[in-house]
């Protein structure tokens, strides 16, 4: 029983929605009580017909008259059916779009943590099965109840009051035992259609990272094992899927079986009825007409119960996703565009595992200077960058930019501070000069090839038979590594940022085009800051600071011939890459 409020509950957790659209609605509901009533008008007719007949008093003119009253009726409960339709379901269109946008929003909001703990598969049937569930619900749900119910009702207060009220009372013998089936199968649905939801689920997720590890499930010869898997994977969502088919085609036999033994009740009744001279023949027959629009609140029952659970079970997974709150609030206040300077102050941070990942970082920096971070693996360079995009946070890490904690900035102001180049570059289905203009849709051709000359991919994008209209694929799979990365630089370039990180961003083009890209950079962001984290340090020779961090602390600190003085890990590291170089060359 719990189940079946829960589901019916749904109503009142959409009621904001309700209450947002109520004129939509409101024209549904009258469109679907004035449907109902004019539909009644016919059999009604029908029956007064046939008794005129019977009784031989049915004149050619009150025919047509009959006739072109049931005429006009069904005119007017079509035009009225075409205005539900655009009022219910564009409300319902309108209730599955802004949960699309709340969930979007939502999930731009959250850390990377959070994706982490949740399967992308999941967060995909979150926002486009759950959702989709949940605007049959405002819809489809909304008509079975209203019509359902008002048409239902209608008819009884028509069949009880103006025809026959025993023989009413007759035909509705089968109903309790039908609507206790129902009861029975709308739990059983909630709980199926959860778990199909959840199956559904996994099977995203594995879809989803079996097309992105493609080439290295070809690389391994995995190929039979990952389907396997995905054999495994698919048989319980089938098996989920078959549980929900199951339980929904229960519901049709026994709508049919109560409708069907009400009939027979009907008839029955009626034929002795009339043999008493309680009925007409003509009443009988509005009678039947009449039960025969009840089949369609008793299917409506059934359809809304179903709807209801499965958009109970959707929105409670939506909510639960909703009520997730970011582990990084958007608590600033500062909107205005600021002095790139840097000042960080990192006493400790440690991840929510306890693992200790810096200590002690101390650094300022003026604004317009490059900043060059290496370290071996694992060092923590990515976790001072997470730090200060805000994607990490703790107590007594101190990070400024322009003199204000970026704490203090709102985080659409701070993501507008600092352009990412990740090592990993990511580009969308589109075409080059889409990729490229991604942050700034209105940029023209002119600004696009300017940022690729100076990422050194202009040259590249040319050789191309369309040139910055060629799709590269999803994920940029037409592409080179270097490639992806130099269109990647061009992108965050074209945002203008005031800083401007480069996470690895150069580790697949060779040392001559890094140092192009590294000339050309230099120009044309004057006055700007720049972040460059890197293994190979011909990137960083030219930078106005640089840092080496290990396991987590402040190494060494200087300019490149500074720290080429001393002994320590930049030296050696350094030595090593030349003579790494000089024998790749030859030399």
């Amino acid at each position: 029983m719990a189940q079946t409020e829960f589901g019916v509950s749904v109503f009142l957790k959409l009621f904001w929605f309700f209450r947002q659209e109520w004129r939509r609605y409101g024209i549904a509901v009258a469109a679907l009580i004035g449907v109902g009533l004019v539909t009644m008008v016919p059999p009604w007719l029908v029956g007064v017909i046939v008794d005129l007949i019977s009784n031989e008093q049915l004149t050619e003119a009150l025919l047509w008259r009959y006739l072109g009253l049931m005429i006009a009726a069904a005119a007017v409960a079509y035009v009225l059916r075409v205005v539900w339709r655009i009022a219910l379901f564009g409300a319902s269109y309108k209730l599955a779009n802004q949960l699309r946008q709340s969930v979007f929003e939502h999930l731009t909001r959250q850390a990377p943590g959070f994706f982490q703990r949740l399967k992308t598969g999941d967060l995909m049937a979150r926002s486009t099965n759950d959702i989709q569930a949940v605007e049959m619900t405002a819809g489809e749900a909304v008509l079975a109840l209203f019509d359902g119910a008002f048409t239902g009702i209608i008819v009884l207060i028509v069949m009880t009051v103006f025809i026959s009220w025993p023989l009413t009372l007759l035909a509705l013998i089968p109903w309790p035992i039908v609507g206790f089936f129902m009861w029975r199968f709308g739990n059983e649905l909630h709980a199926s259609f959860r778990d199909a939801q959840a199956r559904f689920s996994d099977l995203n997720d594995d879809v989803q990272e079996s097309i992105s590890a493609l080439r290295l499930t070809r690389a391994f010869g995995r190929e039979e094992v990952e389907e396997q898997q995905f054999n495994q994977i698919a048989t319980a969502a089938n098996r989920a899927n078959q549980a929900v088919a199951k339980t929904d085609s229960k519901y049709d036999p026994v709508i049919q079986l109560g409708v069907g033994f009400s009939f027979l009740l009907s008839v029955a009744g009626g034929a002795w009825f009339i043999h008493q001279g309680e009925l007409t023949v003509g009443q009988l027959l509005s009678f039947t007409l009449y039960l025969g629009y009840m089949i369609w609140p008793m299917f409506a029952v059934g359809w809304l119960l179903n709807m209801v659970e499965r958009g109970s079970a959707a929105y409670a997974r939506i909510e639960q996703l909703l009520n997730m709150q970011p582990e990084i609030a958007d608590t600033g206040t500062v909107t205005e565009r600021l002095q790139p300077s840097l000042e960080i102050s990192v006493p400790a941070f440690a991840y929510a595992d306890g693992t200790q990942a810096l200590e002690n970082i101390h650094l300022a920096l003026p604004a317009g200077q490059l900043l060059g971070i290496v370290g071996p693996v694992g060092a923590g360079k990515t976790t001072l960058l997470n730090l200060l995009l805000r994607s990490e946070e703790a107590e007594g890490v101190d990070i400024r930019i322009g003199g204000h904690s970026v704490q203090a900035l709102t985080l659409h102001n701070l993501r507008a501070h600092i352009a990412t180049v990740p090592q990993n570059a990511f580009l969308f289905s589109a075409t080059i000069a889409e990729n490229i203009a991604l942050a700034k849709p209105d940029a023209t051709q002119a600004e696009i090839e300017a940022v690729a000359k100076v990422a050194q991919v202009h040259d590249d994008i040319l050789r191309f038979a369309k040139g910055y209209q060629t799709e590269v694929g999803e994920r940029g799979v037409t592409l080179s590594g270097g490639q992806k990365q130099r269109i990647s630089i061009a992108r965050a370039l074209l945002l203008d940022a005031p800083i401007l990180i480069l996470d690895d961003a150069l580790s697949a083009v060779d040392v001559r085009t890094e140092q192009q890209i590294l000339t050309h950079l230099s120009r044309a962001r004057a006055g700007k800051t720049t972040l460059i984290v890197c293994h190979r340090l011909s990137a960083v020779e030219n930078a106005d600071h640089i840092i080496v961090l290990d396991k987590g602390r402040l190494l060494e600190s200087g300019t490149h011939p500074q720290l080429l003085k001393t002994a320590g890990w930049y030296r050696q590291t350094y030595d090593y890459q030349q003579l790494e170089q000089a024998v790749e060359e030859g030399r």
